[in-house]
C-alpha cells in the first residue's frame, strides 16, 4: 500500500467504512443508564496521562475508567497515587496492551506513548474493536499514519488524534472570525516553538531498572543497551521520535492547515536546522527553520523552533505567555487587513493596520493573579482536553468518524509536513512531494526513509491492516 494513489486509497478506505456500518455497533448512541457509560483502558501511565485522566475525571456520566496498562510495573504500581482520579477504582492491570485489547468487556482506549508505539498500538486496537484516542504525534512515519487511517475506515473505529485544539471554544471561534476575514486575506501563516532545553547528557548503558520489559518499551524499533539516556530522553532520539519536528508542531501546523484550509499535502518542504550551544548525544536538532511550498500559489507556511535564549515574536511570552510561561509559543495568521495569533490552546487575538489596533479577541488568563491555580487547570481542561475527549465519546456513540474534531484522517495530513521537514533535515537537503502518491519524487533514499520503514519483530505495522 505504500505507492498507492492518495485518492484511490481514500476511496477504498471509506468503502470499507461504509460496508463495516452494517454491523452492530460496539457501543449505544445514546446514554441511559451507568452502565451505558464507556468503558476506556488508559495505555501509557507517562506524564501526559495525568492530563487525560484530569479530563476524563470530569466526564464520570459519560465515560468509565476500567483498565490500566504499561510495560513498566513500578508505574502501574503507583497509578493512584501519581493520578489521584484513579484512587479507589477498581482496575484491571496489564503489562501487554495485546492482552487488555483481548478484553471484550473495553469500549474504547485512550493510547499516550512514545512516537514509536502510536501507529501500532492504534491499529491493534482498531483490530480488537476499540475505539481510540491516541496522542500525538500519531505516527514515525508517513506509512504508519496511511495505515492507522486504514485500519480506523476498514473496522470503523472513531480514531482521535491529541490535536485539542481542533475542541477548543476559543480557537474554533478564532479560526471562524479568520474565515470571515477578519484580517482580510490570509497570504501567509507562521508557527513558532521556542522552549528552553539544556545539555541532556550523554550514553550510558546499565541494567534494566527493575519492573521494566525493555523489550516491549522499545517495541518496532531496534534492540540496544538500556540507558536511561534512552529511557528518559527518547524525545530528543529521531531513531524514536520526531522530537522538534512534530512535538509542538503537529499541534500548530495542524492549526495552520486548519485556518489556511489546506486539504491536500505540500509539494516541496525544506529544513534549514542546526545544534548549537550544548554538546550532548541528541540526534534532533535545537534550532530548526521549515518551509512549506503547496500547489496553492499565495499560501506561504513557515515554522521555526528554537531552544535556547531567545528573543520573542508577535508577544508570545512577554505580552501574551504560553501554558509554560517561559516559553514563546504560537501560530501567525498574516492578512491584508492586519494579523492574528493563537498564542495558546485556549486564545486568539486580533491586531489591525498600520498601528497593530487591537481587534476581536477571546483570551483565556492562565495567569491573572485573581485566578486560583487549581481552579485555572480545571477551567483550562474544561477549554482543552475535556472538549476534545467530549467530542470523541460523542462519534463513538454515533459511530460517525465525520463527528471528531481530530480524525485521524486530519492526523495524517498534518503529520506529513512533520515528516517531510524531518525527513528533508536527515537527508540534508529540500524534498519535493507528489501529494497524489504520496512519495518524495527524485530521491528514493529520502521516500524510504519516509515511506518504508523496517520493524523489529513481532512488533510489525502490517502491509495490510
Amino acid at each position: 500500500m505504500e505507492n498507492t494513489n492518495r485518492r484511490e486509497f481514500l476511496r477504498s478506505s471509506a468503502a470499507a467504512a461504509a460496508a463495516s456500518a452494517f454491523a452492530a455497533p460496539a457501543i449505544a448512541k445514546d446514554k441511559a443508564s451507568a452502565n451505558d457509560r464507556v468503558r476506556v483502558a488508559l495505555l501509557g501511565l507517562g506524564g501526559r496521562m495525568h492530563w487525560h485522566v484530569r479530563a476524563l475525571a470530569q466526564m464520570t456520566d459519560e465515560v468509565e475508567i476500567v483498565a490500566v496498562c504499561d510495560c513498566d510495573q513500578k508505574k502501574l504500581d503507583s497509578a493512584a497515587k501519581a493520578m489521584p482520579a484513579l484512587e479507589g477504582k477498581k482496575l484491571t492491570t496489564y503489562t501487554d496492551m495485546r492482552k487488555m485489547f483481548d478484553d471484550k468487556s473495553i469500549d474504547a482506549v485512550d493510547i499516550s506513548l512514545g512516537d514509536r508505539w502510536h501507529a501500532l498500538s492504534t491499529i491493534w486496537a482498531c483490530q480488537a474493536g476499540k475505539d481510540v484516542y491516541v496522542e500525538k504525534p500519531p505516527a514515525h512515519n508517513l506509512f504508519e499514519s496511511r495505515q492507522m487511517v486504514a485500519a480506523a475506515r476498514k473496522y470503523n473505529r472513531m480514531v482521535q488524534v491529541g490535536m485539542q485544539m481542533r475542541s477548543s471554544p476559543n480557537i474554533i471561534e478564532g479560526i471562524q472570525k479568520l474565515k470571515e476575514g477578519v484580517v482580510g486575506d490570509v497570504y501567509m501563516a507562521r508557527g513558532v516553538d521556542f522552549k528552553l532545553r539544556g545539555n541532556l547528557g550523554t550514553i550510558k548503558p546499565s541494567p534494566v531498572p527493575a519492573g521494566l520489559d525493555w523489550d516491549k518499551w522499545l517495541g518496532p524499533k531496534p534492540m540496544h543497551e538500556y540507558s536511561t539516556f534512552w529511557h528518559r530522553r527518547w524525545y530528543f532520539n529521531l531513531e524514536l521520535a520526531n522530537g522538534p519536528f512534530a512535538n509542538q508542531a503537529v499541534h500548530l501546523l495542524d492549526v495552520i492547515r486548519w485556518g489556511l484550509g489546506l486539504e491536500e499535502h505540500p509539494t516541496r518542504v525544506t529544513a534549514t536546522c542546526g545544534t548549537f550551544v550544548h554538546e550532548d548525544d541528541r540526534t534532533s536538532p535545537t534550532h530548526t527553520a521549515l518551509t512549506f511550498q503547496f500547489d496553492k500559489p499565495k499560501t506561504y507556511v513557515t515554522y521555526e523552533h528554537r531552544s535556547w535564549y531567545t528573543n520573542s515574536e508577535a508577544g508570545f511570552r512577554d505580552e501574551y505567555p504560553f501554558m509554560q510561561r517561559d516559553f514563546p509559543v504560537g501560530t501567525i495568521f498574516l492578512g491584508s487587513k492586519g494579523y492574528l495569533i493563537f498564542p495558546d490552546y485556549s486564545s486568539y487575538r486580533t491586531f489591525l493596520g498600520l498601528k497593530c489596533k487591537p481587534g476581536p479577541k477571546k483570551v483565556f488568563d492562565w495567569f491573572s493573579e485573581k485566578v486560583n491555580v487549581d481552579s485555572a487547570r480545571v477551567n483550562l481542561d474544561s477549554l482543552i482536553d475535556v472538549p476534545h475527549f467530549q467530542n470523541w465519546i460523542a462519534a463513538c456513540r454515533a459511530r460517525d468518524h465525520k463527528v471528531l474534531s481530530a480524525d485521524i484522517e486530519d492526523g495524517h495530513k498534518s503529520m506529513a509536513l512533520c515528516l517531510l521537514a524531518r525527513t528533508a533535515y536527515q537527508v540534508d537537503r529540500p524534498v519535493n512531494f507528489d501529494p497524489a502518491t504520496e512519495t518524495i519524487t527524485g530521491d528514493e533514499e529520502a521516500d524510504a526513509m519516509l515511506n518504508k520503514p523496517t520493524y523489529r519483530e513481532p512488533y510489525v505495522v502490517p502491509n495490510q491492516v
